[in-house]
């Protein structure tokens, strides 16, 4: 999570909350083996020493840990199929020694010893089959599914920020363009069509950690670690469309890109494109770093959620502090308003989101949403009367708003859940992990897909944010995180929704 003040690439992992420093380097597998079982006084690094390659040591650090985990779930298995074999053996045995008893013209016992080998060898059989399903369901983890990129292909990278990207987000009037926030104190939008970049705003002392749209005008929202939020208008002109990329060039793994450091981008940054330096207006009641804003239905008010624990309710026109919402234990880290309706859900590093509702002007009632172990990364709303929260705990959860005692969806993830997005349409979540993985669920938590993800494609580092589009039928979402690229993808929404 961003923080206050700006940052130069090579300290984005610095420019996190001392919380979630931990989180950019993360592993989605938890190690079962320990240093415990190497040779006395044989360090990671001396076994290490020695060895010719040209990988950075902690990336080989990692790749040790993560080997040695894989071998280390192949010996458990090897030796409860080891286990198995004896009780099978143990149990032939048995049966043998019956089998001399017997008399061999009593057919009554012959037949009671025929039918004891029979049920061995059918334990035998469901044991192999046992043990081959889990060794199969372990090597197929490390497998990508055709049907998967089938289903979601990269289309477009936006390719240009200096710094990690903590958002994004599409215009909801045309022209239609994204627009992404960075650590690098910018904002910038791009063709979605062309990849292109037409506009920077560099208004910012700052990190910009949020960007939204408004829903009728050519303006945008931003907010940043300098504890500001602005708005600001852009005027952008599209480039004129180009062929559709060769899809199937981008799955060919044949070509190699494992040398590419981690983070590293192909372009060194924005050619030269307009630039916005002054903002609209300038909303500076925070004491601590704004790290989300958005604004309210009609686009008249907008709403602002800051580490100093408090979130802010602004006038547009006259950049008047019209509420202090109040009531969180630790720092925020987001906040979201309904579509169609004044409310608003704010999450913090307490554990819990809170809703907020001013549809009444006189009566501004508040729940506290529970449910979590961990920071809630994100709360959003969908069209229809529910919240969905991602947190670090591994967990997502959908809330149904006339009940808030418990979940009525819980999904389970292997990594930490970042800012999540739901699909107004069709109501899919999409999860940015920690891992670089992005996974897509529905709202009764069945898991629909995941995004291909190689050397080839895909994010090299954490994912931060995901933004659906489904005005464009082709490039439909949208990811980006801390390898300082946003990334245009096309889901086959109906072929995923038969698929499950």
């Amino acid at each position: 999570m961003p923080v206050e003040g700006g940052s130069s690439s090579g300290s984005t992992s610095a420019s996190r909350h001392p919380k979630q420093k931990r989180k950019a380097h993360s592993l989605s597998i938890r190690r079962t083996n320990s240093t415990e079982d190497r040779p006395p006084g044989v360090l990671r690094g001396d076994m290490l020493e020695g060895q010719d390659s040209k990988l950075p040591f902690a990336l080989r650090n990692n790749l040790l840990d993560l080997f040695s985990q894989i071998e280390r779930e192949f010996e458990n298995l090897y030796i409860e199929n080891l286990e198995l074999r004896r009780e099978i053996e143990s149990l032939n045995e048995r049966l043998t020694g019956d089998g001399q008893v017997v008399d061999g013209g009593d057919a009554s016992k012959a037949a009671l010893k025929a039918k004891a080998s029979h049920s061995t060898s059918q334990l035998s059989q469901k044991l192999k089959t046992t043990y081959k399903a889990s060794t199969s369901k372990i090597v197929s983890s490390f497998k990508a599914t055709a049907g998967s990129r089938a289903l979601c292909q990269l289309l477009k990278e936006y390719v240009g920020h200096r710094d990690g990207i903590w958002d994004l987000s599409v215009t909801r009037t045309q022209p239609v363009v994204l627009g992404t926030a960075s650590a690098d104190h910018s904002a910038l939008l791009w063709s979605i069509e062309t990849g292109k970049c037409l506009l920077r705003y560099a208004g910012h002392a700052g990190s910009v950690n949020s960007i939204k749209f408004h829903p009728n005008e050519q303006m945008a929202l931003t907010a940043s670690g300098d504890q500001t939020a602005h708005i600001w208008r852009y005027m952008v002109q599209l480039p004129a469309p180009q062929p559709p990329p060769d899809v199937s060039a981008l799955y060919d793994e044949d070509q190699d890109s494992s040398d590419r450091e981690e983070g590293e981008v192909d372009a060194d940054g924005p050619c030269e494109v307009p630039t916005v330096r002054v903002a609209t207006a300038t909303l500076k009641s925070h004491q601590g770093v704004v790290i989300a804003a958005d604004w309210l239905v009609g686009g008249r008010q907008v709403v602002t959620a800051s580490w100093d624990r408090a979130a802010n309710l602004y006038e547009v026109e006259t950049s008047e502090l019209v509420h202090t919402l109040t009531g969180h234990d630790q720092e925020l880290t987001h906040c979201c308003t309904h579509p169609t309706q004044r409310l608003v859900v704010t999450a913090s590093r307490d554990t819990t989101f809170r809703l907020w509702d001013f549809r009444d002007p006189s009566i501004h009632s508040v729940n506290v949403f529970q449910g979590h172990t961990d920071t809630v990364t994100s709360a959003v709303f969908t069209v229809g009367d529910n919240v969905v929260s991602g947190s670090d705990d591994r967990t997502v959860k959908v809330w149904d708003l006339k009940n808030m005692r418990s979940p009525i969806t819980t999904i389970r993830t292997d990594s930490a859940v970042n800012r999540i997005c739901v699909s107004t349409n069709q109501r899919i979540i999409a999860l940015p992990h920690d891992n670089r993985q992005v996974r897509l669920f529905d709202m009764s938590g069945v898991r629909l897909a995941r995004l291909p993800r190689s050397n080839r494609m895909g994010h090299r580092r954490m994912v931060c944010c995901t933004a659906w589009n489904e005005e464009n039928q082709m490039c439909n979402l949208f990811t980006c995180g801390f390898d300082r690229q946003a990334i245009g993808w096309n889901i086959n929404i109906p072929a995923l929704l038969q698929e499950k």
